[in-house]
C-alpha cells in the first residue's frame, strides 16, 4: 500500500512543506476549501485516529500545537481558524494517515445536514 503522505514526508512526492520536526509534517493541502488550508501528519504512518493508543496521547496533543502555530504563521490567528479530524468515510477522511486539518482566512460555516 502507498500512502501519498508517507511519500511526501519522506520526500518522494512533492508537497509544499511548510513545518517539520520528528514527530510532525505539515504542508498545504492540494484540494484547499480555504484560502488556509494546511495538512498536520504524524511522520509515523497511523491510519486514523481510531488507530492512536494511548502512547500517541503527546503526539496528538503535538498535532493541535503545530496547527495552532500554522494558524499563526498563515495570518488567520486573530481571526479565527478551525482544527479538524476526520475519522472514517462518512467523516470524509479520504486519505488512511491520520491527519489534522488547520482551516481559515474565510468565514467557516457550522452546518450538518440532516
Amino acid at each position: 500500500m502507498t500512502c501519498i503522505f508517507c511519500q511526501i514526508i519522506k520526500g518522494e512526492a512533492v508537497g509544499q512543506i511548510l513545518y517539520r520536526d520528528e514527530q510532525v509534517t505539515a504542508f498545504r493541502d492540494v484540494h484547499p476549501i480555504a484560502p488556509v488550508h494546511v495538512l498536520v501528519v504524524p511522520n509515523r504512518h497511523i491510519n486514523s485516529l481510531e488507530e492512536a493508543g494511548e502512547a500517541d496521547e503527546a503526539l496528538l496533543g503535538h498535532m493541535l500545537r503545530v496547527g495552532r502555530q500554522m494558524a499563526a504563521k498563515e495570518g488567520v490567528r486573530d481571526s479565527g481558524y478551525r482544527l479538524v479530524i476526520n475519522t472514517g468515510p462518512d467523516a470524509g477522511q479520504s486519505v488512511l494517515h491520520l491527519h489534522l486539518h488547520a482551516i481559515g482566512g474565510r468565514p467557516l460555516p457550522f452546518r450538518f445536514e440532516k
